[in-house]
């Protein structure tokens, strides 16, 4: 009977598990693999260099800055989209005024406000990041021309231009296209949490302050960490890269003068700009350590004791 248990779940494994080998570790394998190569990714001649190009990796300074950039991206970006979602998740499920019937409730309109905060992820992160780079335009962008309508003329930044601004306006882009979702998340999550709870609490003596903190906040710390790691993976991989390209300046994005640069970018200017993908995997390469020594950080530095009710 075991023995027939075992292979039933084996058969199930099997197809899943190649899969995975074959479309996500295989390439992983490949990438550390070019690393040590000389390939253009033009040609099919290439010869091994050994550790060449990570002797590189140390003295190119625009990689350093990007790495700067991406971890910056990677702790900073969180704080503030995660910060800002459990706010607006608690004020829409706890932070209402006291109704009849009711100890504690969400603000009014609480459904249309879910959608409203959730709207930018039905929409493509390019499209976006290309709506926010004619709101920057500094001649006749949205945001200037508000500037100029409220008489404040004399204030026109060159928001993408200038590279002391230009980091913090992608970074808003990012926070205002994904708090959506961490909003919703954390309003399934708070949702389930039993309403004697904050009854109690509140009692006691308790303010809104102290339940958040005390009640709250504890309940919801393994969705907070899985978010702060998904959050984080998302500012390493394709969405910084994705709004750095279409909305910096620059021949390839990342400008000025790779004030916005980020290790995604990087890569693709290496590969298909220069033609240097065997360097360009050695990046891909750290940008994977990275990726997972943040998630190490973030799981050790999170670790409490789970709390259940």
């Amino acid at each position: 009977m075991q023995h027939g248990k075992y292979r039933f779940i084996v058969g199930f494994l099997v197809t899943p598990l190649a899969l995975y080998a074959l479309f996500v570790i295989w390439p992983f394998v490949q990438s550390i693999y070019y690393s040590f190569t000389n390939w253009s990714g033009l040609s099919p001649e290439f010869s091994m260099v050994g550790f060449d190009n990570y002797a590189k990796l140390l003295d190119d300074d625009i990689f350093w800055k990007s790495l700067q950039h991406s971890l910056t991206f990677a702790v900073v970006l969180p704080l503030i989209t995660l910060g800002l979602a459990l706010f607006f998740a608690f004020m829409i499920n706890v932070g209402g005024r006291r109704r009849k019937g009711a100890a504690i409730a969400g603000v009014r309109g609480s459904s249309f406000y879910k959608i409203v905060y959730f709207f930018p992820q039905v929409l493509s992160i390019a499209i976006v990041a290309l709506l926010f780079k004619f709101a920057y335009n500094p001649s006749d962008g949205a945001i200037n021309s508000f500037l100029k309508g409220i008489g404040l003329g004399d204030v026109q930044p060159d928001w993408l231009g200038d590279p002391d601004l230009a980091l913090m306006c992608v970074m808003a882009v990012l926070v205002w296209s994904t708090v959506g979702f961490f909003v919703v998340l954390f309003s399934a999550a708070m949702a389930s949490i039993p309403r004697d709870f904050y009854e109690a609490a509140l009692l006691d003596g308790a303010s809104r302050f102290t339940t958040f903190f005390k009640i709250t906040l504890p309940l919801l710390w393994d969705t907070v960490q899985s978010g702060w790691i998904y959050m984080g993976i998302l500012a390493l991989g394709a969405e910084s890269f994705a709004v750095v390209q279409i909305m910096t300046v620059g021949p390839n994005g990342g400008g000025p003068d790779y004030s916005t640069i980020v290790l995604p970018l990087y890569v693709y200017q290496k590969a298909f700009r220069d033609g240097q993908a065997a360097y360009a995997t050695t990046i891909g390469v750290s940008l994977l350590l990275v990726t997972l020594l943040f998630a190490a950080v973030v799981m050790r530095l999170g670790r409490r004791e789970r709390l259940e009710y």
